[in-house]
């Protein structure tokens, strides 16, 4: 039996209301919605391009004398390696990432860009690299003052001050991408400008070009970077960032949201909305939410803040869009979640978003229930399913080898006897992640930013929600589907349950 389709966004953005209020931001929707599709095609076929490591004359061209420079900061010299192992046998696995550190601290934006992701990645990569990358979170420096509005100025062609009735000069945050400044149009309203840095999309091209000859020179040189899959992590981290860099992604990935909570009766969220006419591929307005990140929301609203209410509502708001609508935020850091003086949530940064097709959201059903029915064996037939686990692949086995490492690791969390607490889903995760690996499979892009938002919902239950027991919310989460959803549950559990 066929799986339920996913809804047409182009007839929920017709239904609604909210963008039936702002007619020109409706029919930008729709061409923003019309292109993406093809546009997303043409970013994953130019990441695998550029991912693909290369030794050919031009490649070496483009790349230029710093990339192969790079290229050998990570694995340096590998005659000398070669002849260090002959010597004294297998080098240290600690080499590569010493190497891979230094690489980071030797690049710019997009090396910086690449450590806050591997720093981020917790459960995902070993431990020993997230740790080695998390001085990566803090590390961007604000463009020269006066840069970002003389880039707003080249892109428009007009005057700041006959856009904005104020533009703060002073950014509110810089990232490895661009930084955004606080701004009020003539209309009084308030709205947050971002500005990506000069220079960047070439930049990206040679250093992508760089990291796959990087990449593929750690894994010669070491078990721990084959493990981690390095080449396939690059063509992930290449496809991210390409999309990243064009904020037209980041204006669609807003409306799509923002279309799929409304559309879900999600009236505890809000969303910015992009400014059309300001909106372009290095320079994007949308209007300003209000909030302050999670990990603060306690000590600014105490009266109003209700962890256990929020808790329920991020886990049910995050499935809903990826089981109900096919796409979800792909970055829910505590700085990207806010919490305002409502007590609700308010989100922002939406560069990076997760997007599946109807077939994908079955398979992550089947992963689902089957950690809801604590059966490693149905999980790996949903990461099959979807794509990570090859037809043919001894799931008896891979189980087996999952369960062995979290027996060895805390035996409570196949036994379910205690609480699921952030540590122990992080071990969950990360025991599949890394038995798949070993197996040299590839988690697809959507994979890794979902189990990464769940580990990020881990964070947040830490934060906000520090006494409630996660295996005590599966229950619930799976009422709520399927009292809401029955007629698509029962057709995806038909092929689940076979």
């Amino acid at each position: 039996m066929a799986v339920p389709p996913l809804p047409d966004m182009i007839q929920i953005l017709d239904r609604s209301e909210q963008f039936g209020r702002n007619p020109g931001l409706r029919d930008h929707a729709r061409l923003w919605l019309l292109w993406g599709p093809a546009a997303r095609e043409r970013v994953a076929a130019e990441a695998a391009e550029l991912a693909r490591p290369s030794i050919r004359p031009s490649t070496l061209r483009a790349v230029g004398r710093t990339g192969v420079d790079l290229a050998r900061g990570v694995a340096p010299g590998l005659r000398d390696d070669a002849k260090r192992r002959m010597r004294e046998g297998p080098l240290e696995e600690g080499t590569a990432l010493k190497h891979l550190q230094e690489l980071v601290k030797a690049g710019g934006s997009t090396y910086i860009k690449l450590g806050q992701f591997i720093a981020t990645a917790q459960g995902l990569l070993p431990d020993e690299w997230v740790d080695a990358f998390g001085w990566c979170r803090d590390t961007a420096t604000p463009l020269p003052p006066g840069l970002a509005e003389d880039r707003f100025e080249r892109r428009f062609e007009v005057p700041v001050d006959s856009v904005f009735a104020s533009f703060d000069p002073e950014p509110l945050g810089a990232a490895s991408i661009g930084q955004v400044h606080a701004a009020t149009l003539h209309d009084g309203t308030e709205v947050v400008v971002k500005i990506r840095r000069p220079g960047l999309r070439g930049q990206f091209d040679r250093d992508l070009r760089s990291m796959a000859l990087a990449a593929a020179a750690a894994e010669k040189a070491s078990r721990s970077a084959r493990v981690a899959n390095l080449t396939g992590f690059v063509e992930l981290f290449a496809r991210l960032v390409l999309e990243e860099v064009d904020f037209r992604f980041e204006a669609l990935n807003q409306v799509e949201l923002a279309l799929a909570a409304e559309a879900a009766g999600q009236d505890y969220v809000r969303f910015p909305q992009p400014v059309p006419h300001l909106t372009a591929e290095d320079v994007f307005v949308m209007t300003r939410v209000d909030g302050v990140p999670y990990d603060k929301a306690l000590e600014a609203y105490p009266s109003v803040v209700d962890g256990e209410r929020l808790l329920n509502l991020a886990i049910t708001g995050t499935l809903e869009h990826m089981v109900a609508y096919g796409l979800f935020h792909g970055d829910l850091h505590a700085g990207n979640v806010l919490i305002n003086d409502k007590g609700d949530f308010s989100l922002i940064d939406f560069g990076i978003a997760g997007r599946i097709d109807a077939d994908q959201r079955a398979a992550t059903v089947k992963f689902l229930f089957g950690f809801g029915q604590n059966n490693t064996k149905l999980q790996l037939e949903g990461l099959q399913a979807f794509g990570a686990v090859p037809e043919g692949a001894d799931l008896d086995e891979l189980a087996a080898d999952i369960e062995a490492r979290l027996n060895a690791a805390d035996p409570t969390i196949l036994s379910r006897e205690g609480e699921l607490t952030v540590d122990k889903l992080g071990m969950a995760l990360g025991s599949i992640i890394r038995v798949l690996a070993g197996n040299g499979f590839t988690l697809p892009r959507e994979l890794v930013l979902f189990f990464k938002n769940l580990l990020y919902l881990n964070g947040f239950a830490a934060t906000l929600a520090p006494n409630t027991n996660l295996f005590d919310q599966i229950l619930p989460t799976f009422t709520f589907f399927v009292s809401k959803y029955p007629d698509e549950l029962a057709q995806i559990m038909q092929d689940v349950q076979q």
